[in-house]
Formats: structure tokens, sequence, C-alpha cells
């Protein structure tokens, strides 16, 4: 494991990720830490897969970005909850710092009302600002189908760290505000990103942890 010490006073190097201080919980009065196991870790892959790729293992709420000799940056994360989790092989299209949100076509569909209200009430009908409170985050990197088509998924950021590791969003991966950007900065466009199948109740692991 990477020490938490030596990654808050490192930058990106020596095989090591630099961290922020610790993340508060937005809207909550009491700080929250992320559990050590969930602080990014460098380690050694089951199998050789090609550096620079990101594969994520839902059932272990984990995400890799792929080093040379059989090693990845392993991250944990929040994924979407039920079956609004979509497996396939992506490919970044586009990162944003800050982005902007609005609710995808798929979101309005399944909530009408709520979403409706929202745009409504906040003014929000050409998309949310980014910032702080943005379901978003600090980073987005946003997922393209092999033909350049948005798919709406996204790998992004949140200030609640009280929602990595668990079933949450809309289809989304997302990581902690600090752990998010410290991967934006090393992911390039045209990234390849592999999201692993559920495991349907049973144990299973993707081949990279």
């Amino acid at each position: 494991m990477i020490d938490r010490r030596r990654l808050m006073a490192s930058g990106i190097a020596a095989g090591t990720l630099g961290l922020a201080a610790p993340a508060l919980a937005h809207g909550l009065n009491e700080p929250y830490d992320l559990p050590d196991d969930y602080m990014p870790q460098e380690v050694r892959l089951k199998s050789e897969l090609p550096p620079g790729e990101i594969h994520v293992d839902p059932n272990q709420y984990r995400l890799y970005w792929t080093l040379p000799k059989k090693k990845a940056i392993r991250f944990t994360v929040g994924i979407g909850r039920g079956n609004l989790y979509h497996p396939g092989t992506f490919y970044v299209g586009a990162k944003r710092e800050w982005p902007k949100w609005k609710p995808s076509p798929a979101m309005m569909e399944r909530d009408p009302q709520a979403y409706t209200d929202f745009l409504e009430g906040e003014r929000f009908e050409n998309g949310m600002p980014g910032g702080i409170a943005n379901p978003l985050g600090a980073r987005a990197l946003y997922l393209f189908s092999e033909r350049g088509r948005d798919t709406y998924l996204r790998i992004h950021g949140t200030n609640n760290p009280r929602t990595i590791g668990i079933e949450v969003s809309n289809g989304c991966a997302r990581l902690v505000n600090d752990q998010v950007t410290q991967l934006y900065d090393m992911v390039p466009l045209r990234t390849r990103v592999v999201l692993y199948p559920k495991a349907n109740g049973r144990p299973e692991h993707a081949p990279v942890g």
C-alpha cells in the first residue's frame, strides 16, 4: 500500500500519487476520512494489460489506471446503482475541469417531475454551472463509443466521500475530488475505458485486481 503521509507530501513521482487533505462530506458538519483501503495504491495485476487504460471492476468498487509491467494504480469508486450501470468498452471523448451538469435525457425520462422541478426551480435550463455543489465534482471524463457518440456515462468527482464504495449514481463511476483530479491529469483523450459486468449475485472478479 502507498503510504498516506508520503502520498500527501509528494506529487506524481516515483510511482506515488499526491493527495490533498481529507475531503469533507458536503452539507455535513462532521469530517469524514476515507478508509485507508480506499486510498490510491499501486498494485500488481493478475494479467497483462496495456498501460494507459482505465478498467473498472464494479463488484469490488475499484478503478485501475494501468501501468507498464503488470502494475496499476487502484482507486475506489462509487458506481451506478441497479441496472443503471452499463458495462462495455468506451473511450475518453472529452475532459472538463469543474464541469457543468445537466440531467441526461434518460434521467429526465426516468423521473421527469423531479428533474423538471430542479431545472425550473434552480433556473438551470442550460446546465448547472461547475462548482463544489455540482454533482460532477472537480473533474469529469466523458465516455464515448468507439464511433464517437457521447454515451452520457462519466467518470467524475464528488465532494461527498460517503458515496464511495457503494452503488449510488446514475450509471457513472465517481471518485472523491482529490483523487479524480489526480486521475484526470494522467488520462489523455482517446484513452480506452473498460467497464466490467456486475456479478449477478455471485462472487466474480474482473481480471485486473
